[in-house]
């Protein structure tokens, strides 16, 4: 029979202390999304799943439909499962709506995910004010200066700020010390963009923080 054909040689083999060759399967590598549509001011989730550890890192392409994408981000391995959080919200500045695939390579193994951007009702503010907080908080910057960040990159519907800031009457302006309390608050994402936006504005409407003209109601 070809089964006793087959197994003759592999016992004969065996009996002699003559042994195979293992059977080595390559790693494996894939993406498990949060979910697979995103607004703006929302931040991307992912998991990478590998069927071992290898010492390699997985490598990282975000690329749109275009094909235009970012540099190669090396991620270390060292679990089974690696979250992938971005500390970076979707900015309607810098991303595009339309769909996005996110391309892993891992030990010779390869895997794309995809998911949607869509439009949505949501303002946040741009990642290039926290640096600016950051300096205003260590006391590098002034009251005035911060304000005029917001005044300048900030949609006026989460902070409206009263008046147009130049060189005149940016050093005018003031902000009382404790309000830093919400600031680092922020930075620190114990607070949302919204709640921020919500406390400043009630701060200038009250006069609180204090400009260099009367605000109307």
């Amino acid at each position: 029979m070809k089964t006793k054909s087959v197994l003759l040689p592999i016992l004969v083999a065996l009996s002699f202390g003559i042994f195979l060759p293992n059977i080595h399967a390559e790693p494996s590598v894939a993406i498990t999304m949060e979910k697979t549509t995103y607004s703006y001011c929302e931040k991307l989730f992912y998991t990478i799943d590998v069927s071992e550890i290898t010492g390699d890192p997985a490598i990282i392409h975000i690329r749109d439909e275009a094909g235009k994408g970012s540099s190669a981000i090396p991620i270390t391995i060292t679990d089974l499962q690696t979250p992938v959080p971005s500390l970076i919200a979707f900015e309607k500045e810098i991303f595009p709506l339309g769909k996005y695939f996110i391309d892993v390579e891992y030990s010779g193994a390869q895997v794309t995910a995809e998911f949607n951007l869509i439009d949505s009702n949501s303002t946040c503010i741009p990642e290039l004010i926290k640096p600016i907080m950051a300096n205003w908080l260590s006391g590098n910057i002034s009251d005035g200066f911060l304000m005029d960040a917001f005044e300048k990159y900030v949609d006026k519907k989460l902070i409206n700020i009263p008046i147009e800031i130049n060189e005149e009457n940016v050093y005018d302006i003031a902000i009382p010390d404790w309000v830093k309390n919400v600031g680092y608050w922020w930075i620190e994402g114990i607070i949302s963009d919204e709640v921020l936006g919500t406390a400043l504005n009630y701060l200038i409407d009250k006069r609180i923080i204090s400009f260099p003209i009367e605000i109307s109601d």
